[in-house]
């Protein structure tokens, strides 16, 4: 297949400028696109082009060659200077020095994603994606006992679909990938490769609804989606990336809210008791809400760095999809009604999201209930003698922490020293270390060491051997540490959330990187405002109200609720 892609500066084939010539223009330029996509004219130009640009390609590839192989011997280089030595840690930029690269290195040295091919696309390794199952494996059983049922749409989608809704095709239109060809012809209609579900999975709701009694229907689904981002960052934005995308048809406008709500407060559940990060639930503004929807509630968490990460949405869709694709069913009394709709995702930006609210100097800092490993074992053995004895003793507590279902990995390799390891598995964040040596073994004790708690005071001596009373204390302490990060996450958003009821207040505290919370009663311009001066953005009004003034900061009007804005990722 031959894919023309458009809403960015790179394309996926050189016939892309020719046959689809940007998105910016929304619905539009799109309403065009259909029509023009069956001209013979515009073919021979996309040849044409693709010929141009194969030729520059070819004389560009020996530079670009050249390029490579010299950023390959730099990163080379730089590998051989920062890790030559057993026992030496990798270099990772402090947070306090350059919080983007520290971020960058964490993602590299952790081995957790790395750049694909094409610009903006991310590889996710084995280690990201074992985090990545973790959120699955959580949130997918959460679903299922609300009653959801996964399912699978088409990742193609006829471009009409999304001209049904016209809000939700201007809010898009900058970000859509389009093909253009396949098969070695031009379609008779684009496909728009799916940056969203609501459109084709309202196109088969309208089919599979027809009485109330098929109402509600709850339809959840994993999946990857494509958005044409221009400013990209592993996990946290990139041109695909995957996510779930929940779908909802009820038979009331009271249902669809009470929906929108219940799996906005799963994400909140998720976000606070599972990945120790503390979110702040709320409702959007309506220029932050989603296109097509009639609101959209968020959870707000605050990143190392202060800035805002929007890690889950659920948005009230209304009747507004329905009326578009005809989505309607008969009532009790034999009336044609359109349902009403929800729409709420969370993507692998929750993993981002983890990295950054958690993470230190070392590295990852990883809560035990998600992390791909919450234990790791590390034998010492200085002498063969002692090597059987060591060894009898950590396959034991191996044994016992795997029968309790402890997520656990001993390291027994010899080409690297103790030290080395533990620096590794500090780095990747692994909750808890235990080491286990042939003194330990003779006094029936071992050491345990807290990834949370830096340096000596982070040590336990003195933990027992015996695997019941192991296996206890290791609970005992996976709990305390998921407890004392998500403490600590919790302690410094607050200290980092001002209070302002002046709008020189509320540039003094974005000045400093902080939240600022505030009564407010603006406009939509209004709010625009605040963004050109400051380049904060309203996250939300949050569910928990705390007391105000009732006066709005900026225009003096009254105000009956409070507003957060920050800057944001």
């Amino acid at each position: 297949m031959q894919a023309q892609l458009s809403g960015g500066t790179m394309q996926l084939s050189a016939t892309s400028r020719a046959l689809v010539p940007g998105c910016m223009r929304g619905s539009a330029w799109l309403a065009g696109a259909v029509h023009r996509s069956s001209s013979r004219a515009v073919l021979r130009r996309g040849r044409a082009a693709l010929a141009t640009s194969a030729e520059a390609v070819a004389a560009e590839q020996p530079a670009a060659k050249q390029q490579k192989q010299k950023q390959q011997q730099q990163q080379q280089k730089g590998k051989q200077q920062q890790g030559g030595k057993k026992g030496e840690a990798k270099a990772i930029t402090p947070k306090s020095e350059d919080f983007s690269r520290w971020y960058l290195d964490v993602v590299r040295e952790c081995q957790l994603a790395d750049y694909g091919p094409v610009r903006g696309t991310m590889v996710i390794r084995p280690y990201g994606y074992a985090l990545w199952e973790g959120v699955q494996s959580h949130l997918d059983r959460a679903f299922k006992d609300t009653g959801h049922q996964n399912a699978y749409f088409p990742q193609l989608i006829p471009l009409s679909f999304l001209q049904k809704e016209a809000d939700h095709v201007e809010g898009f239109a900058p970000e859509l990938a389009l093909v253009t060809q396949g098969g070695g012809k031009e379609l008779e209609e684009p496909l728009v490769v799916r940056p969203t579900s609501e459109t084709i999975v309202n196109h088969m709701f309208a089919q599979w609804v027809q009485s109330y009694r098929d109402l509600p229907l709850l339809i959840n689904q994993w999946a990857n989606v494509h958005r044409w981002e221009m400013r990209t960052r592993p996990f946290v934005r990139t041109l695909e990336f995957l996510w779930q995308e929940g779908h909802t048809a009820h038979a009331t406008p009271e249902e669809a809210e009470e929906e929108t709500i219940r799996m906005l407060r799963v994400y909140e559940d998720f976000a606070i008791n599972v990945a120790a990060m503390p979110v702040v639930a709320g409702r959007k503004s309506c220029i932050e809400s989603f296109a097509g929807a009639n609101c959209t509630y968020t959870i707000e968490a605050m990143m190392g760095d202060r800035r805002a990460l929007q890690a889950g949405t659920s948005h009230n869709l209304g009747d507004n999809f329905a009326r578009a694709f005809g989505t309607r069913y008969l009532d009790e009394a034999g009336q044609l009604q359109y349902v009403h709709q929800s729409s709420w995702g969370v993507s692998t930006r929750m993993v981002g999201g983890i990295i950054m609210t958690h993470g230190d100097d070392a590295g990852l800092r990883l809560p035990p209930r998600l992390a791909p490993i919450q234990v790791v074992v590390i034998p010492i053995v200085k002498k063969d003698a002692d090597s059987e004895a060591v060894l009898g003793a950590v396959r034991r507590l191996e044994g016992a922490l795997k029968a309790a279902g402890v997520r656990m990995q001993v390291d027994a390799s010899t080409d690297k020293t103790p030290g080395w390891k533990f620096n590794q598995y500090e780095m990747k964040g692994v909750p808890v270390r235990v080491e286990v040596g042939p003194r330990d073994v003779e006094q029936g004790t071992c050491v345990a060491a807290r990834r949370d708690v830096p340096g000596k005071e982070g040590k336990q001596f003195g933990v027992p051997l015996e695997p019941a009373a192991f296996v206890a204390h290791i609970q005992g302490l996976l709990d305390e540490i998921q407890g004392s990060l998500l403490a600590q996450a919790r302690a410094f958003r607050d200290d980092n959330i001002v209070d302002v009821s002046s709008y020189d207040e509320l540039k003094e505290a974005v000045a400093a990187g902080k939240w600022a919370r505030g009564p407010w009663a603006g406009s939509d311009d209004d709010e625009r405002q605040v963004k050109e001066d400051t380049s904060a953005t309203l996250r939300c009004f949050p569910f928990d109200q705390p007391q105000h003034s009732g006066v709005c900061f900026f225009t003096g009007k009254p105000a009956t609720e409070v507003a957060i804005f920050s800057k944001a990722y």
